[in-house]
């Protein structure tokens, strides 16, 4: 009787599972891909946070001031260190272009003129500047 040739066979050996680790190229690719995005966002986000400082500090100081001289010269301090110091030297009416322009409310010239006269305190013009500070624009295109 002839015998039957597949019973010669051996039985089927399963592979042995594939290990993860080492990782292949591409995957390295990716983690590197992905480590260098969370590393620049990282340093976005951190000198976001360094150039915003200026006007977060305004801010803090403009709450514990009541004296309209001293809001006015906090927001000529940050024209002067976002934009230029030839900015906050302007004329009265340029300047008053300039803050209107940079905070989006409507100062006007007898505004900021009645700070050299020590005698008046408006708490409204206190209010005003309080609210310039807060709205004030650190990234506006201003021609000198």
């Amino acid at each position: 009787m002839q015998t039957n040739p597949l019973d010669g066979l051996h039985d089927i050996i399963a592979p042995s599972q594939v290990n993860w680790w080492p990782l292949a190229p591409a995957w390295w690719v990716i983690i590197a891909l992905l480590f260098l995005v969370l590393c620049a966002a990282i340093y976005i986000f951190y000198k976001k946070h360094q150039f915003k400082k200026p006007k977060r500090y305004a801010i803090q100081l403009s709450q514990s001031e009541q004296n309209p001289q001293q809001l006015h010269i906090i927001l000529k301090r940050l024209v002067i260190e976002y934009y230029d110091k030839r900015l906050a030297a302007q004329s009265t009416s340029k300047w008053c272009t300039t803050l209107n322009t940079l905070t989006g409310l409507n100062f006007t010239e007898q505004e900021i003129l009645s700070l050299y006269n020590p005698s008046q305190k408006d708490t409204t013009l206190c209010e005003k500047f309080r609210q310039g500070i807060k709205q004030f624009k650190i990234k506006e295109s201003v021609h000198v």
